[in-house]
């Protein structure tokens, strides 16, 4: 096995910000064991989602979540590295069996950012002015303040999302405050969305550590990087995701947050087109249990039929 000489190998992906992420993860490691960070390796695996960015189609249409993570996962299946470092929200919520998402560092700002060369906010945009992302969560919450905008395809890492912006691909676009701030570039940010009106992706702004289910050292490996507060708000989103079934076909927000112990828990799902919204909220003490109430709500709120569209 590759990481038989080593203290711990990270598996990632190649994008800047993936190794941004695997770096913080490999020193934090070193800190919390007093350990030099050249003892932990750091192997890159290319995905079929890396792969795909040039086809510039969303992600539903090349295999949902899964594409970012699964390389990564049968590496560390087979042994070839020792945890995963994922961005939380591109990992699906059914993981693959013998996986464990074991802990999350401190999560970053949630919020998404509002990215033009030409104007200062959503609301400026002119009549019509084309809009580039390839999230569908994000195209519907921009559609349901602006049902004017034209929907452009906008795939690729940070830096190539901005450069289309430079470019003239689209006049504005959205990107996570997280992923901007982790790679140094929260100057570029014309504004920042407020998340009680759009509402980030589950999970979104965390750094997940994936390892073997079962695996004890590792387990206890990256116990000191695991943000107790954090893992409870990405339990009780990935809960709700998971009654939703997780589709990628399914516009979903979420927004958690802790207080004096209780968990409080936003929820929404959306129409392609923004124009169809519904909501739901709810407390608990246990995040888990939260998430599942949550999520039961809104298909309560839908109904059969109107989950019946995204089935394929």
């Amino acid at each position: 096995m590759q990481s038989s000489a080593l203290f711990a190998t990270i598996g990632t992906r190649g994008s800047p910000l993936a190794l941004a992420q695997a770096h913080l993860v490999r020193s934090l490691l070193a800190k919390a064991h007093g350990v030099s960070e050249e003892l932990i390796g750091i192997r890159v695996l290319s995905t079929g989602g890396d792969r795909s960015q040039a086809e510039n189609t969303t992600l539903s249409d090349i295999g949902g979540k899964g594409v970012f993570t699964k390389e990564i996962d049968d590496a560390l299946l087979a042994g070839e590295i020792d945890l995963g470092v994922h961005s939380s929200k591109d990992v699906a919520t059914g993981l693959p069996q013998g996986i464990t998402l074991a802990a999350f560092l401190e999560r970053e700002d949630v919020r998404d950012a509002f990215l033009s060369v030409s104007v200062p906010s959503l609301d400026h945009l002119p009549q019509g002015a084309r809009f580039g992302t390839s999230s569908i969560r994000r195209a519907a919450q921009a559609l349901r303040l602006r049902p004017d905008l034209v929907i452009v395809p906008f795939r690729g890492n940070v830096h190539t999302r901005i450069q289309k912006l430079v470019d003239g691909v689209a006049d504005a676009t959205l990107l996570a405050m997280a992923g901007l701030n982790r790679l140094g570039e929260a100057h570029r940010v014309t504004s920042i969305l407020e998340p009680d009106h759009f509402m980030p992706a589950p999970a979104q702004g965390a750094i997940g550590l994936a390892i073997r289910t079962g695996d004890d050292r590792l387990a206890q490996l990256i116990a000191p990087l695991n943000h107790a507060e954090t893992f409870g708000k990405i339990t009780a989103e990935r809960a709700m995701l998971a009654v939703l079934d997780g589709s990628c076909r399914t516009p979903v927000g979420a927004l958690t947050s802790l207080a004096d112990g209780v968990y409080t828990l936003k929820g929404e799902i959306l129409s392609l087109d923004g124009q169809t919204t519904f909501k739901a909220e709810g407390q608990d003490t246990d995040p888990q249990r939260l998430g599942e109430t949550v999520g039961q709500s809104l298909v309560a709120k839908a109904g059969a039929e109107w989950f019946a569209q995204w089935q394929n």
